[in-house]
C-alpha cells in the first residue's frame, strides 16, 4: 500500500512539476512580448480643447475623445466611493488581482451559467492602456501580469487617476470630468450621490444603461451602485434612500452645436485660427484652453440688429415660396419632424400649412423629440392671420411677382414655412422667410484690436460662409476716409478746397468719367464737405493731385489691402476687401493713429495651464519687482507703431462726425452720443456699407447678395447699413457715459466758413464751423481751388506706371 501511495505521489509530483513547467513556459512566452508599462508614467491622453468667451462662459469644445483630465486630488470622495463600490471595492488592499473577488465570480458563473467578470481597476488600466479587448485566456494572463507590475511601479492613487480619466462613459465622453458635463451639465464637484452612482454604473456597458432608451435599466443599475456604497460604508442609510428616490436627472449637452448663443460664426473663425496655428491634432487632442475676445452681450445685440435689418429689407421684396413641401398623410407631424430648420434662429419654428382661407391659415407646428431621438406624440397647431402675412401678399410665381388678395392665394396645403409667435395670444403666429440678402458685421475695440462681436450672415445653420472675414466686397465710399487721411497727413487741411465738377480720365483707349451720386456736382468745396456729402469727383481729383501711389501706401499701411492697384477708381473703393479689414483701418483712425492687429483670441493655454499665446504684446515696466520700495507704479509700455499722425487722426474723425451729423449718415444725428463714420454704396447699389465708431467701439458692416447684383434704386449705405449700425450702437451704449473724441494737445480750433474754407470772425451762423488745424497750418489767406485746371482737361493719373495706365478700370467709377 505504501509503495502504491509513494508511486502515486511520485506521479503527482511529476505531473505537478510538468504543469508548473508548462505554466512557467506559458507565462515566459506570454511575458516575452508584454508592452512596456512604464509608458504610463508619461501618459498624455487626448484631451478636449475648450473655447471660452471673454466673460469665461463656455463657447465650444473640440475633441476626438471628449475628455477633461482631472487630477486625483480634485476628485471628490463620493465619486471615488461610487466607482470603487461598482468596480473594485478592495482596490486599496489587493496587489493588482482580487483573489476573493475572482473566486466569487467563478462560483457565481458556475451557479448561474453567466460570465461575470472579476477584473480589478488595475487590470482594467492594463487592458485599456496597454492591451486589446480580445476575449482570450492569453490576454487575461497578460492583463494579470501587467497588473502586478503596475501595482509595484505606481501608487494606488495614480492608478485610480489613470482609470477615472480614461474610461468611456457614453455620450461621447471619456473620463468622469467630461461625463459629468455631458450627462448633468455639472462639474464633478457638484455631483450628488445619485449622479455619481449613475456614472459609476456606466463603465461596463454605457449603451445598456442609456438614460433615455433604457431608463428603467439605468435606474436599477444606479440603485445597485447606491446599495454597494451603503454596504461598503461610504454613505448613510438616509443618503441611500434619498439617492434611490431621486430622478435620473440627465440633461444631455451632446447635441449642442455651440454653447454660446449667436456665436457660431465667431466660434468657427476661432477654430480655423487654432488649426492654422497648431494643427488639427492639437485642436482635437491637445487640451488647449482658449480665452476669446467675444463679448456675449454685444454678440447678441449685433446678431439681433443685423437680422432685423436683413429681414426688413427682404420682406419689402415679397414672398418667394415655401421652405419645403411635404405630403400631409395621416400624421403630418412625423413628416414635418424630418425637415431640418435653423437651429440658431430659435425665435422661428417650422410649420406646415394644414388649411388655407380668405383671412387666415391653419398651421401644424414641428413636434419636438424625446431624449432617445423619437418624435413626441403631441401635435400642436396655430394660426397665421392675414394681417400677419400682409407682406407676403406680393409673392413670386414662376419668376415674376404677383399680388394676392387672400392667404389662400399665397400658401397651399403641405407648404413648410417658418413662423414666429406674435403677441396677440396663444396660437397666433406671423409668417417668416430666411432673407436672400446677406451681410457681415464686426465690432472691435479700437485700442486693442479685440473683436467683441461678429456676425457672418443671417444664419450659420443655413450658410457657414463668414461674410465678416471671408467675403471680398467693394467698400465703395467707405474707403474715402483713407484718401482724405492721406491728404491730411501730407499738407492738405480740412479747409482745402477741391473742385467738384465733371472730370474725364483717359488712359490709352480707356476713358473713365466718374459721377457723383445723382449725377450733379457742387463746384469748389472743402474737404470736409467732400467727405460729408461723399463727392466722388472731388475724391478722384484729390487722389490725382497727390498721386494714387500715396493713396495705395496708406491703404496698405492701414491693412485694407496687401497690395493696392495703382488705378484712380480704387480711390473710390472699387477694389475688394473684407469687413474685418475695414474695421481694423477705422480703428487706427479712432485710436489716434496706432497700428493694431485684429484678434479673436486673448490667450491660449496648454493642458498644463502654461500660456502659449497672448495677444497683448505690451511690455510692463516694474511688473516683476519683488517688493515695493517707494518706486512708481508699474506702467504698460505701448510699443505699437504710429502709422498716422494723431492730429491727422483727429481731423479725419472730426470730418466723419460731420458725416453723421449732416452728411450721408444724418440718420445718426439724434443718436445722443459722439459718433463718426462713413457710408459706402457701390455701383448699381450692389453693396451698402457703413463703418463708424465711438471713442471706444468700431463697427463695420455691409449688406449685399452673395452673388452681387443690384439691390434696387436707393439701396444705399445711408438707407440700409446706417439703421443697423444705429440700432446696435444705441443698445451697446446704454448705461454708459458720453465720451467725446479726444483732441490732441496743440491742435488749433479755428472758426471757418464750411463752404469756402476761409477764416471767419464769427463762431456762429449756419455756415460757420470750428475746424481743427495742425500747428503751423490754418485757413488759406487766398482762395485757391485744387483741380480747377482739370475741369475740362483729359489726363492720365499722376505717378502711375504705363502698365497701370493701360489697365485702368472703366467700370470702377460711380462708387458712392
Amino acid at each position: 500500500m505504501i509503495r502504491i501511495i509513494g508511486y502515486l505521489f511520485g506521479i503527482g509530483v511529476v505531473a505537478a512539476l510538468a504543469v508548473a513547467g508548462a505554466v512557467a513556459l506559458f507565462i515566459t512566452h506570454v511575458s516575452s512580448d508584454l508592452p512596456n508599462y512604464e509608458v504610463l508614467a508619461n501618459y498624455q491622453p487626448p484631451v478636449t480643447t475648450r473655447v471660452h468667451a471673454a466673460n469665461g462662459g463656455l463657447m465650444a469644445e473640440y475633441a476626438r475623445e471628449r475628455r477633461l483630465f482631472l487630477p486625483i486630488a480634485a476628485v471628490p470622495d463620493r465619486v471615488k466611493a461610487a466607482f470603487l463600490s461598482a468596480e473594485d471595492k478592495n482596490f486599496y488592499t489587493h496587489p493588482g488581482l482580487d483573489v476573493q473577488g475572482l473566486a466569487r465570480a467563478i462560483v457565481n458563473n458556475l451557479r448561474n451559467g453567466t460570465r461575470q467578470g472579476a477584473s480589478t481597476i488595475t487590470q482594467q488600466v492594463a487592458k485599456n492602456f496597454l492591451l486589446t479587448t480580445e476575449q482570450t485566456y492569453e490576454r487575461k494572463v497578460k492583463e494579470a501580469i501587467l497588473a502586478f507590475r503596475i501595482e509595484q511601479a505606481y501608487s494606488k492613487d495614480r492608478i485610480l487617476e489613470l482609470y477615472l480619466n480614461e474610461i468611456f462613459l457614453g455620450f461621447g465622453s471619456y473620463g468622469i470630468a467630461s461625463a459629468a458635463l455631458s450627462y448633468f451639465d455639472k462639474s464633478v464637484n457638484e455631483l450628488t450621490v445619485a449622479e455619481a452612482a449613475y456614472l459609476a454604473a456606466l463603465p461596463k456597458a454605457p449603451n445598456n444603461y442609456h438614460p433615455f432608451r433604457h431608463r428603467e435599466r439605468a435606474v436599477d443599475r444606479r440603485n445597485w451602485v447606491i446599495g454597494q456604497m451603503l454596504e461598503n460604508g461610504y454613505i448613510t442609510q438616509k443618503e441611500a434612500d434619498e439617492a434611490r428616490a431621486s430622478a435620473l436627472g440627465v440633461k444631455s449637452r451632446q447635441d449642442r452645436h455651440t454653447y454660446l448663443f449667436a456665436g457660431e460664426y465667431f466660434t468657427e473663425e476661432v477654430r480655423r485660427e487654432i488649426i492654422d496655428r497648431y494643427g488639427v491634432d492639437e485642436l482635437y487632442e491637445g487640451g488647449l484652453s482658449v480665452r476669446t475676445t467675444i463679448d456675449p452681450d454685444l454678440q447678441k445685440m449685433a446678431r439681433k440688429s443685423m437680422q432685423k435689418g436683413l429681414i426688413e429689407f427682404d420682406v419689402q421684396r415679397g414672398y418667394r415660396g415655401p421652405y419645403k413641401k411635404i405630403e400631409l398623410g395621416d400624421d403630418w407631424g412625423s413628416a414635418l419632424a424630418q425637415v431640418e430648420g435653423l437651429y440658431d434662429v430659435p425665435e422661428w419654428q417650422l410649420a406646415v400649412v394644414l388649411e388655407t382661407g380668405d383671412n387666415s391659415v391653419e398651421i401644424g407646428l414641428q413636434p419636438g423629440r424625446k431624449g432617445d431621438g423619437s418624435v413626441v406624440d403631441k401635435r400642436e397647431t396655430g394660426t397665421i392671420a392675414k394681417s400677419d402675412m400682409k407682406w407676403a401678399m406680393r409673392h413670386r410665381v414662376d419668376g415674376s411677382m404677383k399680388n394676392a388678395s387672400s392667404p389662400a392665394g399665397v400658401l397651399e396645403q403641405g407648404d413648410v414655412v417658418f413662423v414666429e409667435k406674435t403677441d396677440e395670444g396663444e396660437g397666433s403666429y406671423r409668417l417668416r422667410q430666411p432673407p436672400e440678402i446677406e451681410g457681415g458685421l464686426v465690432a472691435m475695440d479700437p485700442h486693442t484690436g479685440r473683436v467683441l462681436a461678429m456676425v457672418g450672415g443671417f444664419s450659420f445653420a443655413e450658410s457657414e460662409f463668414n461674410r465678416a472675414t471671408q467675403a471680398m466686397r467693394q467698400p465703395g465710399s467707405s474707403f474715402k476716409p483713407i484718401v482724405y487721411a492721406a491728404a491730411l497727413d501730407n499738407g492738405y487741411t480740412p479747409a482745402s478746397v477741391v473742385m467738384d465738377a465733371p472730370i474725364t480720365i483717359k488712359s490709352g483707349n480707356t476713358v473713365w468719367e466718374p459721377k457723383n451720386y445723382g449725377g450733379k456736382s457742387a463746384g469748389p468745396s472743402t474737404l470736409r464737405l467732400g467727405i460729408e456729402r461723399s463727392r466722388n469727383l472731388m475724391t478722384v481729383r484729390l487722389a490725382k493731385d497727390m498721386g494714387i501711389d500715396l493713396v495705395a501706401e496708406y491703404a496698405e499701411r492701414f491693412g485694407i489691402y496687401d497690395k493696392m492697384g495703382l488705378y484712380l477708381p480704387n480711390s473710390l473703393g472699387s477694389s475688394e476687401t473684407t469687413v474685418m479689414r475695414m474695421a481694423t483701418a477705422y480703428s487706427i483712425m479712432a485710436n489716434g493713429g496706432k497700428q493694431i492687429r485684429p484678434s479673436l483670441i486673448d490667450r491660449i493655454q496648454d493642458r498644463y495651464g502654461k500660456t502659449v499665446y497672448k495677444h497683448d504684446q505690451r511690455g510692463c515696466e516694474g511688473c516683476s519687482a519683488k517688493e515695493w520700495s517707494g518706486q512708481s507704479e508699474p506702467t504698460l509700455v505701448d510699443n505699437r507703431e504710429q502709422v498716422l499722425d494723431p492730429m491727422t487722426a483727429y481731423q479725419i474723425t472730426s470730418m466723419m462726425e460731420g458725416v453723421a451729423k449732416r452728411g450721408t449718415a444724418a440718420k445718426l444725428a439724434d443718436i445722443g452720443f459722439p459718433v463718426a463714420g462713413k457710408t459706402g454704396t457701390t455701383n448699381d447699389e450692389k453693396d451698402a456699407w457703413f463703418v463708424g465708431f465711438t471713442p471706444d467701439l468700431v463697427v463695420a458692416l455691409y449688406l449685399g447678395y452673395d452673388t452681387p447684383r443690384p439691390m434696387g434704386h436707393g439701396s444705399t449705405g445711408g438707407g440700409l447699413a446706417v439703421p443697423i449700425f444705429k440700432d446696435f450702437m444705441s443698445k451697446a451704449h446704454e448705461g454708459k457715459p458720453n465720451v467725446d473724441f479726444q483732441v490732441p494737445e496743440g491742435m488749433l480750433m479755428i472758426p471757418i466758413d464750411r463752404r469756402s474754407g476761409m477764416r471767419t470772425a464769427s463762431s456762429g451762423g449756419g455756415n460757420v464751423i470750428i475746424e481743427a488745424f495742425k500747428p503751423g497750418t490754418g485757413p488759406a489767406d487766398v482762395y485757391n481751388v485744387i483741380g480747377m485746371e482739370t475741369v475740362a482737361q483729359t489726363d492720365a493719373p499722376r505717378n502711375v506706371s504705363q502698365e497701370s495706365r493701360e489697365i485702368i478700370q472703366s467700370a470702377g467709377g460711380g462708387l458712392y
